[in-house]
This record gives C-alpha cells, sequence and structure tokens, in this order.
C-alpha cells in the first residue's frame, strides 16, 4: 500500500535519550550512554511516561488516502506538527487512490468504482480546460486518493496512538497504516526494535479485557 521513511532527525537511541534527558533532574552522569539506557530502561518500566515525549518521530507517510490521514491528525496530543500535499499546486489530474479489499474482490462493485474515480478524474481535466483555478477543482477529489505527508510526533503520543488503533475495531487503513509505521521503526535500530515490540499494544492487552461494546472477540468483555 503505502510507504513511510524514518527521517535521519529521528534518534536511533530513544531508549538512551530518554535516560539523558532524565538523568539531568537526577544529577546523574549523563555522559555515560550505558547508564542513561539502564536509566531510560528504568523510566519506561515505572511508567514515567513524559519522559517519552523527548524522543520525536519524525517521518514520510506516503501513499495512504486522504481519509486516513485525516484521523490520523486526531491524535493531537504532545504538540505533533505536520505539513501535506497540496491541491492548490500539485497535479492530481490523473491522481492515485485507495481501493478497499471488499471492493476489488467483487467485480461488479470494483467496476462501479474505478468507473467513479475515472469521472473524477476527467471532470478535473475538463474544469482546468475552462479556466477553473486548481484549488476549485480540487474540491472534487475524493477522501480515497492518495496523498503524502511529514509528520512530527513524540514516543508518548505515539504508544498512546497503538493502544487505540492497533485495535480490530480501528479503521482497517488505519491499522495497516500502523503497522507499517511498526515495521519502519523496527528496522530503523534495535532501540526501536525493543519499543515497538514491548509497548505498542492494543488496550485490550493493557486492561486484559475488551472495553468496546462489541467485542472482535480477542479478549472477553469484562
Amino acid at each position: 500500500m503505502g510507504k513511510i521513511t524514518i527521517l535521519e532527525e529521528t534518534s536511533k537511541n530513544p531508549i538512551t535519550l530518554i535516560g539523558k534527558r532524565a538523568g539531568v533532574c537526577w544529577n546523574g552522569d549523563i555522559s555515560d550512554d550505558e547508564k542513561n539506557y539502564k536509566r531510560g530502561m528504568s523510566c519506561i518500566q515505572n511508567n514515567h511516561g513524559r519522559t517519552l515525549e523527548y524522543v520525536n518521530v519524525e517521518m514520510v507517510i506516503d501513499g495512504y488516502s486522504a481519509r486516513v490521514i485525516r484521523e490520523w491528525y486526531t491524535h493531537i496530543g504532545g504538540a505533533p506538527t505536520r505539513l501535506q500535499s497540496s491541491t492548490r499546486y500539485v497535479d492530481y489530474n490523473d491522481f492515485e487512490y485507495i481501493v478497499p479489499a471488499k471492493v476489488k474482490d467483487d467485480e461488479n462493485a470494483y467496476k462501479v468504482y474505478i468507473d467513479c474515480m475515472k469521472n473524477i478524474a476527467n471532470s478535473c481535466k475538463e474544469l482546468e480546460k475552462l479556466g477553473v483555478p486548481r484549488e476549485d477543482s480540487a474540491l472534487l477529489l475524493p477522501l480515497g486518493m492518495t496523498t503524502k505527508i511529514v509528520d512530527r510526533r513524540n514516543l508518548r503520543n505515539l504508544v498512546d496512538m497503538s493502544h487505540q488503533r492497533k485495535c480490530t475495531r480501528a479503521y482497517w487503513e488505519y491499522r495497516q497504516l500502523f503497522s507499517d509505521l511498526e515495521n519502519a521503526l523496527k528496522s530503523y535500530s534495535k532501540e526501536w526494535e525493543w519499543i515497538v515490540t514491548n509497548l505498542f499494544k492494543r488496550k485490550c492487552d493493557l486492561t486484559g479485557f475488551c472495553t468496546e461494546s462489541k467485542s472482535c472477540g480477542y479478549k472477553e468483555k469484562k
């Protein structure tokens, strides 16, 4: 589907960074990264969540639908920031888009879906020929079109996001996006691999039971 690129501004040693920042307030030795790492692990294991806010993840998220990116924006804790592909300057006359699996698996539904997308693209082209500014014709673009953003948010925000968006009742494309993010971070460094494996969890894995009114059955309701 899409692609997530972790930018070089993201620390490859987030646990060590947590320990280094905490060490300042503990009058600890922050010149020794082995001590910083142990201190960082202590912060995580003792659930000192505020220290996680010193770890920022900067990334490019490309090839996901505008719809799921709108949902991505709802996780605003910790003052994340982002830039998104412009509908004023980018030429979307032949835009790419997401096709849901349930549509793709049905021949008739697939044809209806594709024909609609083609009609929108053709209408955008005709409006441009008629002199309509791109920023106006872009109002025709569907939420299913793909887009690209540059995003920055902290680790605490991502941990909280995992509790909600790894749940099987979350929107399917968001679950895929978050899974892609997990894989990108795990391949970025060993410390990130530990964080993703140990901290990114469904909310029911934390509570031990399902909190949803309509359970998927993975965990029993309390």
